[in-house]
């Protein structure tokens, strides 16, 4: 098959996985909550029923909030896609990808939680303040702790691109630099955790406004917009679901396997969060800094012992 013809086939694998696979991700967590409680639980594709439920219904904007309100919502999807666009998932590459790739990733992540934020303070409530001062809070913990990881990706790959960093060498970085990558999966998995507000961090089914960060910085979203916010979510839990999985499980030669594969392992750390949103309760919020440190400094260590390792 000519070579053109195959990544066009793979971006568009990609760009169909960006769009569908996210509310699946987000049933399986459900699913897996509800087996572990003894419930029969809603069905696997209910987060699906739920966008399309949104997307059909109107939406009511308060008379205090500007244009911020809705253009920031669509900026916050539109940011979140295009770095999902960035992270290589089955394929080698992913569909943008070039030298120093990474700053533009961390960059539109940054732009999502900008107008993630702007969004919220437009409307003046004293409620979406809280939870932003709660979400730039964290972030300051959890920003250092992705970027830390990125290094150490970057430095065993010695390279910036997103594809190189993560691609089918992987398997020989693992011979390098095991100690650093194993920090950074479990540095990771809790950077992911609190930047999705899933518990320990957040509980994403809480209806008590003084205990919600992400739910409330949404809290007067509603119909289209409160779907574009909420699918925004879904694709941010696929992203860095991704990272995890292309450090932990490296490709193998045959492409089309490595679908196969990603999918697998996506649904399988999807499964993990709801094994952890099963067996832990919420932190109570002073205990919440003490955690993303702990992923800031293992991080920081995984990136010392690379720097180590490789100069």
């Amino acid at each position: 098959m000519n070579s053109d013809y195959l990544h066009y086939v793979h971006v568009g694998i990609h760009v169909l996985v960006v769009l569908l696979l996210p509310p699946f991700l987000r049933g399986v967590i459900n699913r897996v909550k509800a087996n572990f409680g003894g419930r029969v639980g809603p069905p696997i594709w209910q987060p699906y029923y739920d966008l399309i439920k949104l997307f059909q219904k109107g939406f009511v904007i308060s008379n205090t909030t500007s244009g911020i309100f809705v253009w920031g919502t669509v900026v916050v999807f539109v940011a979140t896609f295009l770095a999902a666009m960035i992270v290589p998932f089955g394929w080698t590459d992913a569909p943008f990808s070039f030298g120093g790739d990474m700053i533009l990733f961390a960059y539109l992540l940054g732009l999502s939680r900008l107008f993630l934020v702007l969004t919220a303070l437009d409307t003046g409530s004293p409620f979406e303040g809280m939870g932003v001062a709660r979400e730039i809070s964290f972030a300051c913990l959890t920003e250092p702790a992705l970027f830390f990881g990125l290094l150490v990706t970057a430095f065993l790959s010695k390279s910036a691109q997103m594809g190189t960093m993560l691609n089918e060498k992987m398997m020989s970085e693992w011979e390098v630099g095991a100690s650093s990558l194993l920090l950074v999966i479990v540095s990771w998995f809790i950077v992911m955790l609190a930047e999705n507000s899933r518990i320990p961090f957040d509980d994403p089914n809480t209806h008590l406004e003084l205990t919600m960060i992400h739910e409330v910085i949404i809290l007067d979203h509603s119909g289209p917009l409160l779907g574009l916010m909420l699918y925004a979510a879904e694709i941010k839990l696929l992203m860095f679901a991704a990272l995890v999985v292309r450090i932990a499980v490296p490709l193998t030669s045959d492409p089309w396997l490595n679908w196969g594969i990603f999918f697998l392992a996506v649904c399988a750390v999807a499964a993990l969060i709801g094994v952890v949103e099963s067996i832990m309760a919420r932190l109570r919020m002073p205990e919440v800094p003490k955690l993303l440190a702990t992923a800031c400094v293992l991080a920081g260590l995984a990136f010392l012992l690379v720097v180590r390792v490789t100069i």
